[in-house]
């Protein structure tokens, strides 16, 4: 059912740099290895109800309705400009910190799935990316829609552990040196707000 062809387009997919893997990163750099665990799986869970509308038809009410379109797009651009803003501050969710409490890997959970729920353009490419790899002759669209789209999420969270453990490995000299920190803040502080106001004035797909 799974072919090699889905394999290799989903890993390329998967391994464009987007607001997931920025946030995973980013997390991996400024709080550590271990969290940057939790950012991924906060991203990967984010892909679940995209997944859901894909698979039963919702995420055409996207595409056929403009004002639910802009309206979850205009939500996502203003919680990634907020991030954005948190981080310049320096002092955000994101800036260095050595606290592994619950509630600590709770938000980082949360604010990677908000990245993702609140693009609709993610629940529009599994409606257009999925169905090109189920054959005709299956006995159930639905069940192969989810097996795929299963297998997506698997390849995420693998790739995006792979991301942040490799920036976790550079957190110790962010820690070590402010203005490492403060620049490379900044840099990903900019980079939020770039994919913000790039998703403000998208089209739809």
């Amino acid at each position: 059912m799974i072919s090699i062809e889905f394999l290799l387009t989903s890993l390329v997919v998967v391994l464009i740099p987007g607001t997931g893997v920025l946030y995973t990163v980013a997390t991996g750099l400024f709080i550590g290895k271990r969290a940057s665990l939790f950012a991924a799986f906060g991203c990967t869970l984010g892909i679940v109800p995209a997944l859901l509308a894909s698979a039963f038809g919702l995420a055409a009410i996207f595409h056929t309705s403009a004002l639910a379109f802009q309206v979850v797009k205009y939500v996502g651009a203003v919680y990634l400009l907020y991030l954005a803003w948190q981080m310049w501050r320096s002092s955000g969710p994101l800036a260095i910190n050595n606290n592994k409490s619950t509630r600590n890997q709770k938000d980082i959970i949360i604010k990677g799935f908000l990245i993702n729920i609140l693009n609709p353009k993610l629940s529009i490419f599994f409606l257009a990316f999925l169905p090109q790899f189920i054959p005709s002759t299956v006995d159930s669209v639905l069940v192969s829609m989810m097996v795929l789209g299963l297998v997506f999420m698997l390849m995420t969270f693998a790739v995006f552990i792979a991301y942040g453990f490799l920036s976790g490995s550079f957190s110790a000299f962010v820690v070590k040196s402010k203005r490492a920190s403060s620049a490379m803040q900044r840099v990903f502080a900019t980079s939020f707000a770039a994919l913000g106001l790039k998703l403000a004035f998208s089209e739809r797909v």
